[in-house]
């Protein structure tokens, strides 16, 4: 027995560390968004005990290291299963170290299959518990939508839906490590506005005008990256309303009011960058389709 889950990307809308916690880990404020650019994972039972992770994406692990074998071992530890052998396969469309949550939208598609491959019925705040302990974005990625995510990220309340656009992302080579981008912030020991209460305003008026002007994210501010601010600036050019870096980068995103628009600005940006992406938000995380 098999089952695929269609898994998509994220972009933060709004994204501000609030404070270093005493365990290492930030508490974070921040406004997320699923859109339509997805990963296609299948899980197979198999004969034996084993993992066997399949994906031919560059630089994308196939053991342990892969942030869905994690997930495969949280899920049976949660349910008190013996731990059973699948086979995992990936079709990865969703860029590695982009902020787009590639990775753990790949181990909350894991979990959505593994639930349904084997009948245990966990609710979506079980299914969220399980990833929780896998990675802060993988909870938001089994549910997507628009949510407002607390604490180091798992804590997610709903919000409004982002009014409907265009949305844009233009993946660079240029690629960051979080925890340097953690790092960097820390040794800024700054503070300024912020402004994930200012996007939930925007959102709740439906006004897209008003929610690009709320784009933030202080990872953007604190690593400052010319090629980061290049692109925006091309996306802006392009009749972009607002451009953003998602995450802790290096994709950026930006939101248009017309796919005519939206597409120009694609053809300009694929003058230069390969990994560009027209997609749209949508209001749901990781859904199987088969």
């Amino acid at each position: 027995m098999k089952v695929k889950v269609k898994a998509p990307a994220k972009i933060n809308l709004s994204l501000d560390v609030i404070r270093k916690r005493p365990d290492g880990y930030h508490d974070v404020a921040m406004v997320m968004q699923s859109v339509s650019l997805y990963d296609y994972v299948t899980v197979e039972t198999n004969d034996t005990d084993e993992i066997n992770i399949f994906c031919d994406y560059p630089h994308v692990p196939c053991d342990e290291r892969n942030i869905v074998y994690k997930a495969c071992q949280a899920f049976f530890n949660y349910v008190k299963m013996d731990l059973n052998g699948v086979d995992i396969t990936i079709d990865k469309n969703i860029p590695t170290q982009a902020g787009l949550a590639g990775g753990s939208a790949d181990g909350a598609a894991v979990i959505v299959a593994l639930n349904k491959l084997f009948d245990t019925h966990l609710k979506s705040k079980e299914l969220c518990e399980i990833g929780s302990k896998i990675g802060a974005d993988v909870p938001f990625c089994i549910v997507g939508g628009t949510k407002l995510a607390k604490g180091t990220g798992t804590d997610l309340e709903n919000i409004a839906s982002m009014p409907k656009c265009n949305i844009v992302i233009c993946k660079p080579e240029l690629s960051i490590s979080t925890a340097e981008a953690y790092r960097k912030i820390d040794s800024l020991n700054t503070s300024h506005l912020q402004f994930t209460q200012e996007m939930i305003r925007a959102i709740y008026s439906r006004d897209i005008w008003m929610v690009t002007s709320s784009m933030l994210n202080d990872f953007d501010i604190a690593l400052d990256l010319d090629e980061i601010k290049e692109i925006k600036k091309t996306m802006l050019k392009n009749k972009a309303l607002g451009a953003c870096m998602s995450g802790s980068g290096s994709a950026v995103f930006a939101v248009f009011n017309s796919e005519k628009k939206a597409q120009k600005c694609i053809n300009v940006l694929n003058e230069t960058y390969d990994k560009v992406f027209l997609c749209e938000p949508t209001k749901d995380g990781c859904i199987v389709i088969d």
